[in-house]
């Protein structure tokens, strides 16, 4: 039995009942938002980070640039698309660093994660009207101390830097 609870532009959730390999059932909320990039964009001795206002926390983050990828857009796609929205650079080169399941206990979200280097600035740069963000320029040195205090508290940024920076 599914039934959906949410169907949006972009989100949608069911409840549903489900197997466990051990035959058990159990219902269960599935979130389906799509899969996602995210992008670390390196330059020399310094990286782009983005302040965003997130509405779920309520809070200003900093965060690596991130964004979904539309239907039938490739990943790479994405994340050249995403970086000019939301840093307004273009990268030269995007190297692969796997993905993540940013919360598997509810949802089935996949993020492709890029390191982004060979930056130049684009022309095409637009920020989508619900977004607030601002671009931030931070020594990639400074990463991990960001990290451990907490001024990075994003889950798909800490894993980028894990891939990238290391």
């Amino acid at each position: 039995m599914i039934v959906e609870v949410y169907r949006g532009k972009r989100l949608s959730v069911e409840k549903k009942r489900v197997a466990l390999p051990d035959g058990r059932t159990h219902e269960r909320v599935i979130v389906h938002p799509g899969s996602a990039v995210a992008m670390l964009p390196i330059e020399g001795e310094f990286c782009y980070l983005i302040r965003q206002y997130r509405f779920a926390v309520g809070e200003y983050i900093c965060e690596a640039p991130a964004g979904t990828i539309d239907e039938g857009e490739e990943p790479e796609a994405a994340a050249h698309r995403e970086l000019i929205e939301e840093i307004g650079m273009r990268a030269g080169t995007l190297i692969p660093r796997g993905f993540i399941y940013p919360s598997p206990g509810y949802t089935d979200e996949k993020i492709h994660l890029y390191e982004a280097r060979h930056l130049a600035p684009s022309a095409e740069y637009r920020m989508d009207e619900d977004e607030l963000i601002e671009a931030v320029r931070v020594r990639t040195a400074e990463i991990p101390a960001m990290i451990r205090d907490g001024r990075i508290t994003d889950a798909k940024t800490i894993c980028l830097a894990y891939r990238c920076l290391r």
